[in-house]
């Protein structure tokens, strides 16, 4: 069963797409993340020009992350005080970014950009987490405990001034890293079409040092209206969200994330990032071979999308 895709300019199998909905609203119900870096590139093989994947695939994230952040709130586990503060750096970060993307769009490299931007921070994240995770498996399966912090030492990040206690993270932090981390964010969402969750999860463990339990409610929580203010901006200044194509992922996405926030429940931290960190780097593996590789059609007419 095929349906057509009036922004996208072409027609696409429904299952197919149903399918990639709800395995990526899974994936972010299980790990906490709007499930963009992994959306937009499938979209991408499937032949969705990267424009539309982009902006229609920030639109999916909203979806899947609002139902997996209101099973987090239910359960306690999230922040939303620090969700707040992270959404402030958020939002001016996807201001910036929505005037790169236009900026790249342009000038005519912004497929090129968002392959390469991909291929970097997938294999990156990817294999720090996965390095990090494996190690904390071989120590609890030698039952040796992590390496004691020294008396009074602190990370740098817990010295610099501005600092307000989030109660529900149980920290006393400054908030420049959480707003400059936001930003940095918001910037992604909007070129890259992410919800940014497979970099702000592990920088908010291993950087922030906040509590592995409200990350990923707190994660989704900016995630949902930074991914929705993009989806707005782009829909008005680019014209590149195609709303049929937004409804079916939108609607297998919700129905995924609820099954994945329940097996993400029975799963250990370092279990959890161990199988996020191999999904970054398949993902990331498949965009770096995609290309160096030598299509199999060199020339293409491919109809520009007029504003």
């Amino acid at each position: 069963m095929t349906i057509y895709l009036p922004i996208a300019e072409l027609s696409v199998n429904i299952f197919i797409i149903l399918g990639m909905g709800a395995a990526v609203g899974f994936l972010s119900g299980m790990f906490g993340v709007g499930g963009g870096f992994l959306i937009t590139p499938l979209l991408i093989f499937y032949n969705i020009p990267p424009v539309v994947a982009v902006a229609t695939g920030a639109n999916q994230v909203v979806a899947s992350s609002i139902s997996g952040a209101i099973t987090h709130f239910r359960r306690g586990t999230l922040d939303v005080k620090l969700g707040t503060v992270l959404l402030v750096g958020g939002l001016s970060g996807a201001t910036v970014g929505i005037w790169i993307f236009s900026l790249l769009r342009a000038i005519g490299q912004l497929d090129l950009f968002i392959s390469l931007l991909y291929v970097v921070f997938l294999g990156t994240v990817g294999g720090l987490m996965l390095w990090e995770s494996v190690n904390a498996m071989r120590r609890a399966a030698r039952n040796e405990a992590p390496a004691p912090r020294r008396p009074g030492h602190q990370h740098w990040v817990h010295k610099l001034p501005l600092k307000v206690r989030f109660k529900k993270s149980k920290i006393y932090l400054s908030v420049i890293p959480i707003v400059t981390l936001g930003f940095s964010i918001g910037i992604l969402t909007s070129v890259m079409g992410v919800g940014g969750g497979f970099i702000m999860v592990p920088a908010m463990i291993y950087l922030l040092r906040i509590p592995t339990n409200v990350v990923v409610g707190t994660s989704l929580f900016q995630i949902i209206f930074v991914t929705a203010y993009t989806t707005i901006v782009q829909a008005a200044t680019n014209y590149s969200v195609d709303i049929v194509l937004a409804f079916f992922l939108m609607l297998a996405g919700v129905i995924g994330a609820q099954y994945g926030v329940r097996v993400g429940q029975r799963l250990r931290g370092e279990q959890l990032r161990a199988l996020l960190g191999l999904l970054v780097l398949a993902v990331g593996l498949r965009l770096a071979v995609a290309l160096v590789v030598t299509p199999e059609d060199i020339y293409s007419v491919v109809m520009g999308m007029g504003n």
